[in-house]
């Protein structure tokens, strides 16, 4: 049995999210359906992240096991050949043993989208939040800055389990605008919040930036931000932002990205 690592882009609008529910379409159950087509076997691949209905991907990553003679570096291609089109897989390697997408993970980053302009472009309203009217982000990023370090974010969780720790290290925040140039009027530009941690809670960034919205609409101040994460009380935050506005953009495995570069170096060496 080989260990194969996807890299996997997804426009979540679609689906049901990524992890297979009953009765509903989900990305994790496409891209199955796919390998179970192209080598006979029942196969179960595991994400880095269960993303959420709605929520889109760029850098999502999956593994599987599979005893498939197809090469590691093909199987890209040749699922990309059996998927709906907002489904496909960036690229595709072999991967040691022990190597698990989610658990092998040492920092992930998820990026959120809002439309502050009067009037969003059509094909953009499944990527958004729209958001119209004056956004303080100068405040936002105050704000965001409170939420930098190593806390219980059980504020920003919308369900909890007691066997989970809901400490998580949130490395960096950054905001900036992005211009969209597609066709559309030339100053045309969405605000994103990229966040980079080391794992996130449930809804925990839509938590975020619900609650940021908050202090930039001039609700909230910072000091509110910080008050809300010391109270590890859910209904003290802001509202869970929209899932369409959420993209998972990496994840990073550090010592497992080596490791399988030297199994990489290894193969082609024999």
């Amino acid at each position: 049995m080989r260990n194969i690592r996807l890299t996997i882009a997804y426009q979540g609008t679609n689906y049901a999210g990524w992890q297979v529910q009953p009765n509903q379409p989900s990305v994790q159950g496409t891209i199955e359906a796919a390998l179970n087509t192209l080598t006979g076997e029942s196969i179960r691949i595991h994400g880095a992240g269960r993303t959420d209905a709605g929520v889109h991907a760029i850098g999502q990553v999956a593994h599987f096991s599979t005893s498939a003679s197809i090469p590691p570096d093909r199987f890209a291609a040749a699922l990309n050949s059996e998927l709906p089109s907002d489904v496909i897989i960036r690229e595709s390697s072999e991967v040691p043993d022990g190597f698990h997408a989610r658990y092998s993970a040492v920092r992930k980053q998820y990026r959120f989208l809002i439309d502050t302009n009067a009037l969003t472009p059509p094909w953009l309203r499944d990527l958004v939040w729209r958001v119209p009217g004056p956004i303080d982000e100068q405040a936002l990023c105050a704000g965001a800055q409170k939420l930098v370090g190593r806390y219980d974010f059980s504020a920003f969780e919308s369900k909890s389990s007691p066997e989970e720790d809901s400490c998580r290290t949130i490395f960096e925040i950054d905001v900036t605008r992005q211009p969209i140039t597609l066709g559309w009027q030339y100053d045309h530009q969405v605000l994103a919040i990229a966040i980079t941690a080391d794992g996130f809670l449930y809804n925990m960034v839509r938590s975020i930036v619900g609650t940021l919205v908050q202090v930039a609409q001039g609700r909230w101040t910072a000091d509110d931000v910080t008050r809300i994460l010391n109270s590890r009380d859910r209904s003290q935050a802001g509202a869970t932002a929209p899932p369409q506005g959420l993209t998972l953009m990496w994840v990073d495995y550090a010592g497992a990205d080596q490791m399988s570069q030297h199994l990489q170096s290894c193969e082609a060496a024999q």
